[in-house]
């Protein structure tokens, strides 16, 4: 995390700075409030062409994974490096299904923020146009199919989801392209970003405006149960045609988590030394970024204000 200067900090008191400074400190060392998670393997059957060593349905239970290669070659999960590993990721094969559920049934809420109520994390990534430098090429996606139901018998098919898909995994908003260690500040895999953000509409963004793009967000592919013309759901299929040119793999399926407040930028309904930590690491211009709380195109002392006026 860079330190910001005090003369960059609008004048605030020397004894204001040492304390937020004390805070950001603290926050860079907390991880994200675990989200909701599916928790549980109905079924799963491989399928043809699933990879003899990723076929551990469990791997798509949990978070989506945050830092990837571990013992072979360690690196933060970012847009341009999924996650790769066995214990990361299954595989689904040609005519394969995998059918996971939650403890309980995820509503159809229009407060979730932007109307989304699941998130399906895969391994999808960017080509690099510019490599190292991380600017976004085509994504790369291997499809999968995405049904929800209540029963797990009776199934509604999510019109035009696709499993592995969507946007790529930012595991940490606060790294370099190719970071090979973990960075400070935690993406909030229960937060969705704008559904009219697309795979297709990121191609030529440069890392910094990828960032921007993304916020305190993780990426994947968003789901609003309307969609499927269901008001709540507890199981997830995901299935691949016996003829798809490519074979899918799954990392995570995520509840989407109530609108935050404001202030709230990881979204684990306080307003605390982690929030403080994420402004101050997005100090200065941030254009479309969760801490500019006053849409200005900077984070600076208003949204500060902003912030400690809301602190739980």
């Amino acid at each position: 995390m860079d330190f910001i200067s005090v003369h960059a900090m609008d004048g605030m008191p020397p004894r204001i700075i040492a304390t937020c400074m004390s805070a950001a400190l603290i926050s860079v060392a907390a991880i994200a409030d675990v989200p909701r998670c599916a928790s549980t393997v109905v079924r799963y059957t491989a399928g043809s062409g699933a990879g003899g060593s990723y076929q551990n349905p469990a791997s798509a239970l949990g978070p989506p994974t945050r830092f990837t290669g571990v013992g072979i070659e360690p690196g933060a999960v970012t847009p341009f490096r999924p996650a790769f590993m066995p214990s990361e990721i299954v595989s689904i094969g040609r005519g394969g299904e995998l059918v996971i559920a939650f403890d309980e049934p995820v509503t159809d809420d229009p407060s979730h923020p932007f109307g989304v109520d699941l998130i399906v994390y895969g391994n999808a990534m960017c080509g690099d146009l510019a490599y190292p430098g991380g600017v976004a090429g085509w994504v790369f996606q291997e499809g999968g199919a995405i049904d929800v139901s209540i029963d797990g018998v009776t199934w509604f098919p999510v019109p035009g989801a696709i499993a592995d898909g969507g946007l790529p995994t930012l595991g940490w908003s606060d790294v370099a392209p190719y970071s090979t260690a973990p960075g400070a500040v935690p993406t909030d895999p229960a937060l969705p970003i704008d559904p009219h953000i697309t795979a297709e509409s990121i191609v030529g963004l440069s890392w910094p405006e990828l960032l921007a793009v993304y916020g305190n967000a993780a990426g994947g592919t968003r789901i609003d149960l309307a969609d499927a013309g269901v008001t709540s759901a507890r199981f997830i299929r995901i299935r691949v045609a016996a003829d798809a040119a490519s074979v899918p793999e799954v990392d995570a399926v995520v509840a989407v988590r109530a609108a935050r407040a404001i202030a709230d930028l990881n979204n684990d309904g306080r307003v605390d030394g982690s929030d403080l930590g994420i402004l101050l690491g997005a100090w200065g211009s941030c254009a479309e970024c969760w801490a500019d709380m006053n849409h200005d195109g900077h984070v600076n002392g208003s949204d500060l204000g902003i912030l400690l006026g809301s602190w739980s």
